[in-house]
């Protein structure tokens, strides 16, 4: 069963990757970013193996092929962005419902939203799990889309060229890339939260060192 359905997913995937090469990989990333429904690592994986090792092409084509998975990415992203800043809530409800996806898992990525602010759409997109589900809450929040753009197509282009670097190194031994990404995605998140802990520190220190010191002015006590 397992191997006749990955026969298919194969299949289905040379198919595309034939016909459209690169632009077809952005379209299934535009499609998987906008409804959170085709799983991005065996697309990318696929592709860096299909695509890339198999053609014999250079390492440094792993770079341009982040670079058009990512514009898909924010493509599909930036749709349900305008479309749940657009529509608020009953938008967002009515889609959950439609591509089946549980109210607790949106409201969990509404709570990280409110905890970490923009910043989530930038590492959260290396997240799985969270890394699609992260537009919901930028767009109830009307977060200013150049920001929502910029940080999305950097999160993106790394989470991306991370995978398609992995199903060319792995060849087709490609179902690898699930059990690799789940054992490192902890240590992402882990170094992404000193990073910004880090960040924090440093811009504390600086504002404090702008701040303006109160001026005493001595008086003499004849005065």
């Amino acid at each position: 069963m397992i191997a006749e359905l990955e026969t298919q997913i194969i299949t289905a995937l040379q198919s595309i990757f034939d016909q459209f090469g690169w632009f077809g990989v952005a379209g299934l990333l535009a499609f998987e970013n906008a409804t959170s429904i085709t799983p991005s690592e065996i697309i990318l994986g696929l592709a860096g193996w299909m695509l890339l090792a198999a053609q014999d092409a250079p390492p440094a084509m792993i770079l341009v092929g982040g670079l058009y998975a990512a514009l898909g990415s924010i493509t599909g992203s930036s749709a349900t962005y305008w479309l749940v800043r657009l529509g608020g809530r009953p938008v967002v409800d009515r889609g959950a419902r439609w591509i089946r996806i549980e109210p607790r898992y949106i409201l969990h990525a509404e709570v990280l939203f409110k905890r970490w602010g923009p910043g989530l759409i930038l590492f959260g997109r290396l997240v799985p799990g969270i890394r699609t589900l992260i537009t919901l809450p930028a767009g109830l929040a009307r977060m200013p889309y150049p920001q929502f753009l910029l940080f999305t197509f950097i999160g993106t282009y790394l989470w991306c060229t991370s995978i398609i670097g992995l199903g060319y190194i792995v060849g087709h031994e490609w179902h690898l890339i699930s059990e690799l990404v789940g054992r490192f995605t902890p240590w992402v998140i882990a170094g992404f939260v000193t990073l910004g802990g880090v960040g924090l520190m440093i811009h504390w220190l600086i504002q404090r060192r702008l701040r303006p010191q109160p001026v005493f002015v001595k008086t003499s006590e004849n005065e």
